[in-house]
């Protein structure tokens, strides 16, 4: 496969047809966004596409192509069942990762939040605060390129105490034309107060307030996230599977 600048894609509408709640979000977001890769087998009336933005990529078009995929070894996955042969012939391991969707369809629950803490939008001067939660929380901004991109893009909540720390974090994970995709995170020491459920709920009164439903993706083997988004008023819309990948195989498996 080759990598592609987003000025050589061709029209996406029938790849990744907007304004679906799901892993499709990721093509609409890297689009709007600028962050995020992009591959096809060939420019010119491409037959296989396929789009990764911070660990997961999403793969669509005909199947039936030796195309080496090794551009997205070691990653998530999300792709049409037809592609399985491909993709275990590609690479050393593919396994599968069960996954839920939901969408938000009821209140939140009442959640006040602590004394000497403010629940409020990031701006570009929380950059710092950000950057001081330590890299276990990198993944949270890495969608929107980085602490510094989070902090401007308006599309970020956050818990923070008076002397300006951060201790919890919601923000639209991926951006659609009508879905925004949710992530939260949560200090380690600042856990079980409710913080991220305070900051969801700011989150989603902004994306409604923008005309899109905010949406939220996890495992289902995730029931600390199934349990926050349950309390923040999402509902269970679908389940799907994505596989995770590993190196790509040795060209004598390819050929065999």
């Amino acid at each position: 496969m080759i990598e592609l600048e987003p000025s050589q894609l061709p029209p996406l509408t029938n790849w990744f047809p907007a304004g679906t709640a799901g892993p499709a979000i990721i093509g609409e977001h890297a689009l709007t966004t600028g962050v995020g890769r992009w591959w096809a087998d060939r420019a010119d009336q491409p037959r296989i596409i396929a789009v990764s933005c911070t660990d997961r990529v999403l793969l669509r078009g005909s199947p039936d192509t030796s195309e080496d995929l090794a551009p997205l070894a070691g990653s998530p996955i999300d792709a049409p069942a037809r592609f399985l042969p491909t993709l275990g012939a590609a690479f050393d391991r593919l396994t599968p990762w069960e996954r839920m969707v939901w969408t938000l369809q009821a209140e939140p629950q009442p959640c006040p939040t602590p004394r000497g803490v403010t629940v409020r939008r990031l701006e570009p001067a929380d950059t710092d605060a950000l950057h001081a939660l330590g890299p276990d929380s990198a993944w949270i901004h890495a969608s929107w390129g980085g602490a510094v991109g989070l902090a401007a893009s308006g599309h970020g909540w956050a818990a923070v105490d008076r002397g300006g720390q951060v201790l919890a974090i919601a923000c639209t994970y991926f951006r659609g034309t009508r879905y925004e995709d949710v992530a939260v995170f949560t200090a380690p020491d600042h856990r079980r107060h409710r913080l991220a459920l305070a900051c969801v709920t700011a989150l989603v009164a902004d994306i409604t307030a923008r005309g899109h439903t905010p949406s939220w993706n996890c495992s289902v083997l995730n029931r600390a996230s199934r349990l926050l988004a349950w309390t923040a008023g999402f509902r269970l819309v679908r389940e799907y599977v994505h596989y995770a990948v590993g190196s790509p195989a040795r060209r004598s498996r390819l050929a065999a």
